[in-house]
């Protein structure tokens, strides 16, 4: 990221992919101010400025003058999608877009350009099929949940804003997702592939995300939908192939999908997560004239087991 100067508004800032963004623009010179549930603060130039992700407030003030506005709220789904909580998926996807589309549309001098994420859920379970930005959407509850959020962003009438979707795909960090919790299993023998093993995995470094938000901020010519992941996915079997080569652990027994359901209900997860699949295409960041620093998937949990 070049250095420069400005003001990021950081939208549900708090997790594990805000945090980094947090601390690379303010590295690169940027103030940043993070629109989080928690209580506001002040440290050095990265202010908390409480919201509620529904709702107008003080905050809206924050807004004025930024040079970019990222959006990253909403409930994690890395919980039982029951009706309920894929509800409350959805809600809090959808409510903040619009909350901060009313906020925008109020603002005397908004943000330059508008960065939403969204998810490569979009696409639902499609197989082997190779998925571009143009592919049609998923018909499963998390395609579903992501052309709603889509939707509401794409609704909003914003003229003098540059508009953005990036939609990530399987976030490989030291600190959040789950490539920890891989590791723990993988180190204690239990680093089979999830079911048939035979599921694409479309994933992308922490660092690398990064830099397509810090690309889609400092470059005019960013706009429109992008799949935010690595030139390689691989299937799940490789993918646990390549973590257990550089974790130092032997072959492993696959785990049956029903174990892979009843075992991720137990620690609180989903179990689709990890059996569906979905081979998506980075063509277009590449054509964006965006350079992976981790291409391979080799390369990048070698640098991350280093430092866990």
């Amino acid at each position: 990221m070049s250095n420069t100067s400005g003001k990021i508004i950081l939208a549900g800032g708090s997790g594990f992919i805000g945090q980094a963004l947090t601390a690379a623009f303010l590295s690169a010179g940027y103030s940043v101010v993070v629109l989080s549930r928690q209580p506001g603060s002040v440290s050095g130039n990265r202010m908390l400025v409480q919201w509620d992700g529904r709702t107008s407030g003080t905050w809206e003030q924050a807004l004025n003058g930024a040079s970019a506005l990222i959006n990253l709220s909403g409930r994690s789904v890395n919980c039982p999608h029951t009706a309920k909580n894929l509800l409350e998926i959805r809600d809090s996807r959808t409510g903040s877009v619009q909350a901060l589309a009313s906020a925008m549309a109020r603002a005397s001098k908004p943000p330059q350009v508008w960065i939403q994420a969204s998810a490569i859920g979009f696409y639902g379970d499609t197989g082997d099929r190779l998925n571009s930005e143009t592919s049609p959407p998923g018909a499963d509850s998390l395609a579903s949940v992501c052309q709603d959020w889509e939707g509401a962003f794409n609704a909003v009438q914003l003229s003098a804003t540059r508009r953005v979707i990036l939609r990530l795909g399987f976030v490989l960090g030291r600190n959040g997702g789950a490539l920890p919790i891989l590791m723990r299993m993988t180190r204690c023998f239990l680093g089979g592939a999830a079911g048939s093993g035979r599921q694409y995995v479309s994933w992308i470094h922490l660092a690398d995300v990064v830099g397509a938000f810090a690309q889609a901020v400092q470059q005019p010519a960013f706009s429109g939908t992008y799949n935010v992941v690595a030139p390689e996915p691989v299937t799940n079997r490789d993918f646990m192939r390549v973590l257990r080569q550089v974790l130092h652990r032997p072959w492993s027994p696959p785990a049956p999908a029903l174990a892979v359901r009843w075992g991720a209900r137990l620690m609180g997860s989903e179990g689709s997560l990890a059996l569906v699949s979905q081979r998506c295409s980075a063509q277009k960041l590449l054509d964006a004239g965006f350079s992976f620093q981790f291409p391979r998937l080799d390369m990048a949990l070698g640098n991350l087991c280093r430092s866990i």
